[in-house]
């Protein structure tokens, strides 16, 4: 789904990925996934849960239990990722990143900066796909887990060990950085 195509929803899971601008490494980089976890809990304290995630270097896929929310999701996304931009932006300049920052400026389309923006951060689309069976929710969960140990990016080799994922929880039980709510106990109190 676009994200020029509002979304309001009603209660269910969504499967939502974004990527850094020009697939920069921004999370790894400059070692902001901590932004990432604030934005969940902004999530989690409106109502939301967390229920499955991992952050890669350059981009973040996450099961999100949204309730029903008169926002439209795109709203809510963007308003997130603007949140993290400010961080990343903000971390770059502390750690003078001055090419990161030149890519990231060069980025930004001449109707965007006559609105203000001045740096393209991430990629203005994301993926938002409503989760419509069991099946495609464990489908993306294992999507999501088996990222980091993918021959593309080979971080780990047991997809347990990678830190900044909730296949620890999964797998063994064991909470990683970011405390995630079981997949199948938000079905059985929100799905019906």
């Amino acid at each position: 789904m676009s994200v020029n195509n509002p979304h309001i929803f009603d209660t269910g899971i969504y499967f939502i990925t974004f990527t850094a601008s020009k697939w920069i490494p921004l999370f790894s980089e400059i070692g902001c996934y901590d932004l990432v976890y604030k934005w969940f809990d902004v999530l989690k304290s409106k109502g939301h849960s967390i229920l499955g995630y991992v952050i890669m270097p350059n981009h973040v896929h996450v099961l999100i239990g949204f309730l029903k929310n008169e926002q439209s999701i795109n709203t809510i996304i963007g308003s997130g990722k603007r949140f993290m931009a400010y961080g990343i932006v903000s971390r770059l300049k502390e750690q003078a990143q001055t090419s990161i920052l030149k890519i990231l400026e060069d980025g930004v389309s001449a109707y965007d900066r006559k609105k203000g923006q001045l740096h393209k951060v991430f990629e203005g689309k994301q993926d938002i796909l409503l989760c419509h069976s069991y099946k495609f929710v464990t489908q993306k969960l294992n999507y999501i887990h088996s990222n980091p140990s993918s021959k593309k990016w080979a971080l780990v080799a047991n997809v347990s060990d990678y830190m900044h994922s909730s296949a620890g929880y999964y797998l063994l039980q064991r909470q990683g950085k970011y405390e995630v709510e079981h997949v199948n106990k938000w079905i059985a109190e929100n799905w019906k």
